[in-house]
Protein backbone atom coordinates (compact mmCIF):
# COMPACT_ATOMS: atom_id res chain seq x y z
CA UNK A 1 0.00 0.00 0.00
CA UNK A 2 1.29 3.42 -0.95
CA UNK A 3 -0.15 6.84 0.04
CA UNK A 4 -0.13 6.03 3.77
CA UNK A 5 -0.27 8.76 6.38
CA UNK A 6 1.72 8.54 9.64
CA UNK A 7 -1.21 7.14 11.62
CA UNK A 8 -1.85 4.40 9.07
CA UNK A 9 1.84 3.48 8.98
CA UNK A 10 1.82 3.31 12.78
CA UNK A 11 -1.15 0.92 12.81
CA UNK A 12 0.52 -1.44 10.32
CA UNK A 13 3.76 -1.32 12.32
CA UNK A 14 2.09 -2.02 15.68
CA UNK A 15 0.03 -4.89 14.27
CA UNK A 16 3.04 -6.44 12.53
CA UNK A 17 5.17 -6.08 15.70
CA UNK A 18 2.48 -7.77 17.88
CA UNK A 19 1.97 -4.57 19.90
CA UNK A 20 -1.59 -5.62 20.70
CA UNK A 21 -2.68 -2.96 23.19
CA UNK A 22 -1.53 0.05 21.16
CA UNK A 23 -2.69 -1.41 17.83
CA UNK A 24 -6.22 -2.14 19.07
CA UNK A 25 -6.52 1.26 20.76
CA UNK A 26 -5.43 3.04 17.57
CA UNK A 27 -7.72 0.96 15.32
CA UNK A 28 -10.69 1.61 17.60
CA UNK A 29 -9.95 5.33 17.65
CA UNK A 30 -9.69 5.44 13.85
CA UNK A 31 -12.99 3.58 13.45
CA UNK A 32 -15.12 4.96 16.29
CA UNK A 33 -13.81 8.48 16.91
CA UNK A 34 -12.20 9.61 13.66
CA UNK A 35 -14.81 8.01 11.39
CA UNK A 36 -12.19 6.42 9.13
CA UNK A 37 -13.47 4.23 6.28
CA UNK A 38 -13.71 0.75 7.88
CA UNK A 39 -12.70 -0.92 4.61
CA UNK A 40 -9.53 1.20 4.57
CA UNK A 41 -8.74 0.14 8.15
CA UNK A 42 -9.24 -3.52 7.20
CA UNK A 43 -6.93 -3.09 4.22
CA UNK A 44 -4.29 -1.71 6.61
CA UNK A 45 -4.79 -4.87 8.67
CA UNK A 46 -4.25 -6.96 5.57
CA UNK A 47 -1.03 -5.07 4.80
CA UNK A 48 0.15 -5.81 8.36
CA UNK A 49 -0.78 -9.48 7.86
CA UNK A 50 1.41 -9.55 4.73
CA UNK A 51 4.37 -8.55 6.92
CA UNK A 52 3.44 -11.12 9.60
CA UNK A 53 3.21 -13.84 6.95
CA UNK A 54 6.62 -12.98 5.52
CA UNK A 55 8.17 -13.05 8.99
CA UNK A 56 6.54 -16.44 9.59
CA UNK A 57 7.91 -17.84 6.33
CA UNK A 58 11.39 -16.48 7.16
CA UNK A 59 11.32 -18.18 10.58
CA UNK A 60 11.21 -14.94 12.56
CA UNK A 61 7.62 -15.59 13.73
CA UNK A 62 6.01 -18.88 14.74
CA UNK A 63 2.48 -20.19 15.25
CA UNK A 64 1.78 -18.18 18.47
CA UNK A 65 2.42 -14.93 16.55
CA UNK A 66 0.06 -16.05 13.76
CA UNK A 67 -2.61 -16.85 16.33
CA UNK A 68 -2.17 -13.50 18.10
CA UNK A 69 -2.29 -11.64 14.78
CA UNK A 70 -5.53 -13.46 13.94
CA UNK A 71 -7.02 -12.53 17.33
CA UNK A 72 -6.13 -8.85 16.91
CA UNK A 73 -7.68 -8.81 13.46
CA UNK A 74 -10.83 -10.56 14.69
CA UNK A 75 -11.26 -7.84 17.31
CA UNK A 76 -10.76 -5.04 14.78
CA UNK A 77 -13.09 -6.81 12.33
CA UNK A 78 -15.80 -7.05 15.01
CA UNK A 79 -15.77 -3.25 15.30
CA UNK A 80 -15.38 -2.55 11.56
CA UNK A 81 -17.99 -4.96 10.23
CA UNK A 82 -21.13 -3.28 11.67
CA UNK A 83 -19.81 0.08 10.43
CA UNK A 84 -19.65 -1.27 6.86
CA UNK A 85 -23.17 -2.68 7.20
CA UNK A 86 -24.50 0.64 8.55
CA UNK A 87 -23.68 2.35 5.28
CA UNK A 88 -25.83 -0.07 3.30
CA UNK A 89 -29.51 0.05 2.42
CA UNK A 90 -32.12 -2.64 3.02
CA UNK A 91 -32.10 -6.25 1.88
CA UNK A 92 -32.00 -6.77 -1.85
CA UNK A 93 -32.14 -9.80 -4.08
CA UNK A 94 -28.94 -11.82 -3.82
CA UNK A 95 -26.74 -11.67 -6.93
CA UNK A 96 -25.40 -15.19 -6.57
CA UNK A 97 -23.78 -17.67 -4.19
CA UNK A 98 -20.11 -17.69 -3.23
CA UNK A 99 -18.45 -20.42 -1.16
CA UNK A 100 -15.13 -19.34 0.33
CA UNK A 101 -12.50 -20.97 2.52
CA UNK A 102 -8.77 -21.02 3.28
CA UNK A 103 -7.15 -24.16 1.84
CA UNK A 104 -5.67 -26.92 3.97
CA UNK A 105 -2.31 -26.19 5.57
CA UNK A 106 -3.01 -22.46 5.90
CA UNK A 107 -4.48 -20.71 8.96
CA UNK A 108 -4.78 -17.16 7.61
CA UNK A 109 -8.22 -15.67 7.50
CA UNK A 110 -8.06 -11.86 7.49
CA UNK A 111 -7.99 -11.58 3.69
CA UNK A 112 -10.75 -14.17 3.39
CA UNK A 113 -12.85 -12.39 6.01
CA UNK A 114 -12.53 -9.04 4.22
CA UNK A 115 -13.56 -10.67 0.92
CA UNK A 116 -16.49 -12.45 2.62
CA UNK A 117 -18.06 -9.36 4.01
CA UNK A 118 -17.32 -7.22 0.96
CA UNK A 119 -19.22 -9.83 -1.08
CA UNK A 120 -21.96 -9.87 1.54
CA UNK A 121 -22.53 -6.10 1.50
CA UNK A 122 -22.43 -6.13 -2.32
CA UNK A 123 -25.42 -8.45 -2.45
CA UNK A 124 -23.95 -11.96 -2.64
CA UNK A 125 -25.00 -14.90 -0.49
CA UNK A 126 -21.70 -15.99 1.07
CA UNK A 127 -20.84 -19.18 2.91
CA UNK A 128 -17.45 -18.99 4.66
CA UNK A 129 -16.22 -22.46 5.63
CA UNK A 130 -13.20 -21.30 7.61
CA UNK A 131 -9.47 -22.05 7.55
CA UNK A 132 -7.33 -25.16 6.92
CA UNK A 133 -10.21 -26.68 4.91
CA UNK A 134 -9.61 -30.23 3.61
CA UNK A 135 -10.37 -31.00 -0.04
CA UNK A 136 -13.26 -33.32 0.90
CA UNK A 137 -14.91 -30.57 2.96
CA UNK A 138 -14.84 -28.22 -0.04
CA UNK A 139 -16.49 -30.90 -2.18
CA UNK A 140 -19.16 -31.71 0.43
CA UNK A 141 -19.92 -28.01 0.98
CA UNK A 142 -20.17 -27.38 -2.78
CA UNK A 143 -22.70 -30.22 -3.11
CA UNK A 144 -24.75 -28.78 -0.24
CA UNK A 145 -24.54 -25.06 -1.11
CA UNK A 146 -24.43 -25.17 -4.95
CA UNK A 147 -22.33 -21.99 -5.34
CA UNK A 148 -21.84 -19.95 -8.51
CA UNK A 149 -18.28 -19.07 -7.46
CA UNK A 150 -15.78 -20.86 -5.20
CA UNK A 151 -13.08 -18.75 -3.58
CA UNK A 152 -9.87 -20.41 -2.37
CA UNK A 153 -7.81 -18.31 0.00
CA UNK A 154 -4.22 -18.92 1.03
CA UNK A 155 -1.39 -16.78 2.22
CA UNK A 156 1.60 -19.07 2.65
CA UNK A 157 3.41 -20.32 -0.44
CA UNK A 158 2.61 -23.91 0.59
CA UNK A 159 -1.06 -23.01 -0.03
CA UNK A 160 -0.41 -22.94 -3.80
CA UNK A 161 -0.07 -26.74 -3.87
CA UNK A 162 -3.20 -27.08 -1.73
CA UNK A 163 -5.10 -24.86 -4.17
CA UNK A 164 -3.92 -26.93 -7.14
CA UNK A 165 -4.88 -30.17 -5.37
CA UNK A 166 -8.32 -28.81 -4.43
CA UNK A 167 -9.09 -27.63 -7.97
CA UNK A 168 -7.91 -30.97 -9.42
CA UNK A 169 -10.31 -32.69 -7.01
CA UNK A 170 -13.19 -30.58 -8.41
CA UNK A 171 -12.24 -31.91 -11.88
CA UNK A 172 -12.09 -35.48 -10.66
CA UNK A 173 -15.47 -35.11 -8.94
CA UNK A 174 -16.97 -33.95 -12.25
CA UNK A 175 -18.12 -30.63 -10.81
CA UNK A 176 -15.56 -28.16 -12.15
CA UNK A 177 -17.81 -26.84 -14.94
CA UNK A 178 -20.59 -25.87 -12.51
CA UNK A 179 -18.85 -22.82 -10.98
CA UNK A 180 -15.98 -20.38 -11.40
CA UNK A 181 -12.93 -20.59 -9.13
CA UNK A 182 -11.08 -17.52 -7.88
CA UNK A 183 -8.00 -17.56 -5.67
CA UNK A 184 -6.52 -14.88 -3.46
CA UNK A 185 -3.85 -14.30 -0.84
CA UNK A 186 -0.65 -12.46 -0.14
CA UNK A 187 1.62 -13.54 -2.96
CA UNK A 188 -0.72 -14.69 -5.71
CA UNK A 189 -0.13 -13.61 -9.30
CA UNK A 190 -0.84 -14.87 -12.82
CA UNK A 191 1.87 -17.55 -12.56
CA UNK A 192 0.23 -19.00 -9.46
CA UNK A 193 -3.21 -18.79 -11.09
CA UNK A 194 -1.97 -20.79 -14.08
CA UNK A 195 -0.26 -23.31 -11.78
CA UNK A 196 -3.39 -23.94 -9.72
CA UNK A 197 -5.84 -24.02 -12.63
CA UNK A 198 -8.10 -21.31 -11.16
CA UNK A 199 -10.21 -19.11 -13.44
CA UNK A 200 -8.90 -15.85 -11.97
CA UNK A 201 -7.11 -14.28 -9.01
CA UNK A 202 -7.88 -11.12 -7.08
CA UNK A 203 -5.24 -8.98 -5.39
CA UNK A 204 -7.77 -7.47 -2.98
CA UNK A 205 -11.39 -7.67 -1.86
CA UNK A 206 -12.66 -5.10 -4.37
CA UNK A 207 -11.22 -7.14 -7.25
CA UNK A 208 -12.81 -10.30 -5.85
CA UNK A 209 -16.23 -8.60 -5.80
CA UNK A 210 -15.73 -7.35 -9.38
CA UNK A 211 -14.77 -10.83 -10.59
CA UNK A 212 -17.95 -12.31 -9.10
CA UNK A 213 -20.14 -9.53 -10.53
CA UNK A 214 -18.62 -9.90 -14.00
CA UNK A 215 -19.02 -13.69 -14.03
CA UNK A 216 -22.64 -13.59 -12.89
CA UNK A 217 -23.57 -10.81 -15.32
CA UNK A 218 -22.00 -12.82 -18.14
CA UNK A 219 -23.97 -15.90 -17.04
Amino acid sequence: MNDLNDEERQLIEWLADMNEEDALALANRMLLEDGKDPIRVLELCRAAMDIVGKRFEEGEYFLPELVLAGEMLDQIGAVAKPLIKQGEGGESKKLGRVLIGTVHGDLHDIGKNIVSFMLDINGFEVKDIGIDVPVKTFIDEIEAFQPDVVGLSGFLTLAFDSMKETIQAFDEAGMRARFKVMIGGGQIDETVRAYTGADAFGVNAVEAVNLCKNWLEAA
